[in-house]
Order: structure tokens, then C-alpha cells, then sequence
């Protein structure tokens, strides 16, 4: 068979995605973390058997992991021996195309008739794989040993069956273990149920026409990228964002973005960037690949998605710099922090060439925040991990969306009735932040303001959060939405922290509280020409801009200027 119709086509790309969807699903119903179960912290999907690269993924999952899992799966194709069916390899090393240690894959050949066919593959952020500190998130850690635990590619299933020698060593190596195991067959069972529904399929229309389709769906996302990227004029973009510092050294990361576009292809040239760093924002290749991925899948979000929507994107590896982080570099904050660092980037650079399909700056952090100990009502040590959203930008259109999931996923945070039934801590308040959207003829989106407090015992708390030292910048005039703020209530004082968004082994005890407001998005467009029924509608509501005085993006505009 040389072709496919397009009915048929189309008919086994949604069955692919359908899969893909069973699998999240799947993981998400079993899971047994609330940051899986209730934040949707993860992702499945299908790759290609001997380059591992991206055929599907459920719409569920996190678009950071879509170019990572790529990485990570060819990681174990490299590595992988003696393939059985009911294998299962886990691995969650960072240099293997991976991100940081909480987000542990497991990847399983998919064998069809007695052939591989394909890679099954999902992700899920564990609320702690060991390290200096409860959840991972270490702010102050100088190499990745400090972080957690970290696993190459090893079968933790064989022939179906869980190895416990391995699962030994994991679980001896993390807190809170014997919670894991529920995340732990959750992911396999995702896996499970991916191999069925993927069978079935391939029974209903055959191997090789499904193998066709795959290559068709390939080469047509490509071409439709191509095509989006014609629309762009020729010439070189240019934008600098800064990550607010490493969590060490109290200095500002810079990531430095020349995008030239030729034709139907992008190049993303990050080499004047920071140079590597002590502290964990490093961002390993794969991270700084996929965040620029996710960037350009939000310009054009109607490109459908697979390894072919990729392959116009050309991104150097910036050695040299800390946005290629090699062992033992930490890593913590480069999927949830640095990454969205990079692709506001992308969005700085192209909003001018493309006003009407860019947007201001998102919030533009995950908000991490770990706090672990015992809970002495049960006897019981805990680890509760969460994520809070924060204001989108401004558009052509619209205001920005408040409370809105960070630019790398929609992982949200877990509804707080269920943190509080599962953890010894007590929300005081969670609410619209109202003065923090950035103005404009569209303004930004609103972050959120909660107070937690812990409610007996003695507890841990550690953060690794961004955009404390300047708020998300607005765009062709807009103005920056307001700044992370972090505010700690310990033992009758007050203070902020000295690095603002990041820190760790902040000792809790019962009655101390933690302060936090989400930034705002930045805003779009002029503030004075702004409609006059959008501002009686914020005077009606309560709901300020936050007071700027200038677009953090035009200050970056000229600083370029200036260099150049």
C-alpha cells in the first residue's frame, strides 16, 4: 500500500491521540499523588521504535515533556538490551534527555505480533526522590547528587514482572517510599493500557498501513510549520529575558535570544547566554530544546504535533553556557522555572513580526513549593508539593486570563480541601491577586495571593520560584505585570528572603506562615489607548493594573539596540 485516503488518515491520527488520551487517563485516575492526581503533573505518549521520536501524545500532558520524552526515550533505545515484552526501563537522569529529578519516566517496547513496533512512554513528577531537601526543589544545591536520586535507564519491570531489588534501592533512597509504589504501578498501568488500545488499532487497520500513517502525519505537520514560518519576514529577532538568580549566587541569569528566520526555518541562537551556574537553574539541552518547542507550539497551536512540527526548528547547542548544563550541574529549576524563561524569550523576539498571533509575558513560574516533616497526629512524615498559577499577557483581543497554568503546562494546583485532609497545613487565604496584571490596551492577567500556615508540628519548606526581581515584561507597549513576592511569617518575625523567589530549609513550626503572590501577566499595547468599557468594567470590579512605569520589554529592546 503506498497510500492512505484521507478519511482513514485522519481516522488513525485521532486513534493514535485516543490512545495517547486512554493513557493519561489512566495514570491520573490510579496515581496516587495529589501533584499527579489533582495537578496533572505528567504526560504519555508513542515514539517512534528506533529513533525515538515523537508519534502522539495525549492532550492531557505537559507540553514540556513533548520534546523531552523524545530525548529520554532515544536515551533508552541507546542503552536498551535483550528486549522482552512486559519490559519496563525507568530513568529519570537529567542528562539523558531528561529535566529534573522529581520527573520520572518509564519507558516500554511496544511489541506487535512479536515486533517492536513502537516506544510507550509516560512521565510523572514524584513528590520527592530524595536529596538535601522534601520535594527536591533545592535552592541552594552546587551539583545534582545534592538534588535527589538519580537513575539511568534500568528495567525496573521484567517480562511483566517488577524487579524488587531495584525498586529496593529507589525506594531506600527517597522519602515518603511507601507512597510511591500507587504512583508507581499507576505508571506502568497507563503503559498497560496504552499497549492495548495501540493493538487494537493496529488489528483494525494493519501494521504497515498504520506505519504509513505515521510518516504522512510526520511529513504534513512539517509542512504545515513550514508554512506558518513563511508568514514571518525574513531577518534576525532578538530578546533578553533574566532569571531572577541561581539560588547561590544572588546575581541575574541572563538568556540571550537571536532567532534568524530563512525561509520556511527557524534557527534559535542562545550562545551569549549566562555562563553555567553553581546553583540548580541550569537547564540541560533536552529542557532548553523542548521549552523552545512548547514556545513556537503556542504561537501556532493549530500545527498538529509529532516529531515533524519540530524539524523546521533548528536550536545550536549553546556549550558554554547555562543553558546546556552538564554533569554534575544542578538542575532543579530548569523545567518548571528556566524553561518558561526561554520561551518568553521566543515570545519577546517575534511579538513585533507577529502582533497578531503573540502575546505580553505570562506569569511565567510554576510557583514550586515543598514543605515536608511528620505530621504528630499520625505519626506519619509528609511531603506536600504544589504548583499556583499566575496572569496570561495581554493579546491583540483580550486581557489577559487570571489564575492561569504556567506557560509549560497545565499542571494546576490541587484543589486546597485536599491538601488540607492530606497534610498538616492550613490555607488562610486564596485569593485574585488584583493590583498585579501589567496595564495596557489589553492588560495582563491577574496572579493569585494565598497564605499557608502549618497547623502542628515541626516542618521544612523550601521554593524554587521566578520573576521576583522584575515582573513579566508587557510588549509594544505594555507594561510589566508586578514581580513574585514572597513573604515569610517565622517565630514572631518577618522577613523576605535574601534571593527573593528561591530558598530552602525554612524550619516551620506550628503557627508560621508563607506568604505568596503570583506574578501578574504583562500587559499588551499602549495603556492610554485602552477601551473605555474595558476600564469601566475593571473600576466595577475592583481590579487595578499594576502601576509601572515602563515595558520591561522595550527596556530590553533597547539594551539590544545599544549592543548592537
Amino acid at each position: 500500500m503506498t497510500t492512505i485516503d484521507p478519511v482513514t488518515l485522519a481516522v488513525i491520527q485521532n486513534g493514535l491521540q485516543q490512545v495517547c488520551n486512554e493513557m493519561d487517563t489512566t495514570f491520573v485516575r490510579a496515581a496516587f499523588s495529589p501533584v499527579i492526581a489533582e495537578g496533572l503533573d505528567r504526560s504519555d505518549g508513542i515514539y517512534h521504535r528506533s529513533t525515538g521520536e515523537l508519534i502522539a501524545q495525549g492532550e492531557l500532558g505537559l507540553p514540556i515533556f513533548v520534546g523531552t520524552m523524545q530525548f529520554s526515550t532515544r536515551a533508552v533505545i541507546d542503552r536498551a538490551k535483550n528486549l522482552e515484552e512486559g519490559d519496563i526501563f525507568i530513568l529519570n537522569d537529567p542528562y539523558l534527555g531528561g529535566t529534573h529529578l522529581m520527573d520520572v519516566k518509564f519507558v516500554k517496547p511496544f511489541f506487535y505480533r512479536g515486533h517492536l513496533f513502537a516506544w510507550l512512554s509516560n512521565t510523572g513528577h514524584w513528590p520527592d526522590t530524595g536529596g538535601m531537601v522534601p520535594g527536591g526543589f533545592s535552592a541552594k544545591a552546587t551539583e545534582v547528587e545534592q538534588e535527589g536520586l538519580r537513575i539511568p535507564p534500568v528495567k525496573l519491570y521484567k517480562r511483566g514482572v517488577i524487579d524488587e531489588e531495584i525498586l529496593s534501592i529507589i525506594l531506600s533512597n527517597i522519602r515518603i517510599a511507601d507512597q510511591r509504589i500507587g504512583d508507581i504501578r499507576a505508571q506502568a498501568a497507563a503503559l498497560e493500557i496504552g499497549e492495548r488500545r495501540l493493538t487494537a488499532l493496529l488489528d483494525r487497520y494493519g501494521a504497515d498501513t498504520v506505519e504509513l500513517a505515521i510518516e504522512l502525519l510526520k511529513q504534513g505537520a512539517c509542512q504545515q510549520m513550514k508554512a506558518k514560518i513563511t508568514a514571518i519576514p525574513d531577518g534576525d529577532y532578538r530578546s533578553i529575558t533574566i532569571v531572577d538568580s541561581d539560588g547561590v549566587v544572588d546575581e541575574p541569569l541572563e538568556i540571550n535570544l537571536l532567532i534568524r528566520k530563512r525561509g520556511e526555518s527557524l534557527e534559535f541562537d542562545l550562545s551569549k547566554s549566562s555562563p553555567p551556574c553553581r546553583g540548580p537553574m541550569n537547564s540541560v539541552i533536552a529542557t532548553t530544546k523542548s521549552a523552545i518547542y512548547l514556545a513556537i507550539k503556542h504561537i501556532f497551536p493549530e500545527v498538529p504535533i509529532n516529531a515533524g512540527t519540530f524539524e523546521p526548528l533548528h536550536v545550536p547547542v549553546p556549550t558554554g553556557t547555562f543553558l546546556d548544563a552538564q554533569y554534575p550541574r544542578p538542575v532543579s529549576g530548569c523545567a518548571a522555572e528556566v524553561s518558561q524563561r526561554i520561551a518568553e524569550a521566543v515570545f519577546l523576539a517575534l511579538a513585533e513580526a507577529l502582533p497578531e498571533r503573540l502575546f505580553a509575558a505570562p506569569a511565567g513560574t510554576s510557583g514550586n513549593l515543598a514543605i515536608g516533616g511528620t505530621d504528630p497526629e499520625t505519626g506519619s512524615n509528609f511531603v506536600m508539593y504544589i504548583v499556583t498559577g499566575g496572569g496570561y499577557g495581554g493579546s491583540i483581543e483580550f486581557d489577559g486570563i487570571s489564575n492561569g497554568c504556567s506557560t509549560i503546562g497545565i499542571a494546576k494546583t490541587p484543589p486546597i480541601e485536599i491538601l488540607e485532609q492530606r497534610f498538616p497545613v492550613l490555607f488562610k487565604e486564596f485569593a485574585i491577586a488584583e493590583e498585579s496584571a501589567g496595564a495596557g490596551t489589553h492588560r495582563g492577567g491577574f496572579g493569585v495571593r494565598y497564605s499557608i500556615a502549618l497547623r502542628r508540628g515541626e516542618a521544612r519548606a523550601s521554593f524554587v520560584m521566578d520573576h521576583g526581581r522584575v515582573g513579566p515584561p508587557g510588549v509594544l507597549g505594555g507594561e510589566a505585570g508586578q514581580p513574585n513576592r514572597i513573604v515569610i511569617q517565622q517565630g514572631g518575625r518577618t522577613f523576605v528572603p535574601l534571593h527573593l523567589s528561591k530558598d530552602q530549609d525554612i524550619q516551620l513550626r506550628a503557627g508560621d506562615i508563607i506568604n505568596v503572590q503570583t506574578p501578574g501577566g504583562g500587559g499588551y499595547g499602549n495603556p492610554a489607548d485602552r477601551p473605555a468599557k474595558l476600564t469601566a468594567k475593571d473600576a466595577k470590579h475592583g481590579y487595578r493594573a499594576f502601576p509601572s512605569t515602563s515595558g520591561a520589554a522595550d527596556r530590553s529592546v533597547a539594551k539590544l539596540k545599544a549592543a548592537e
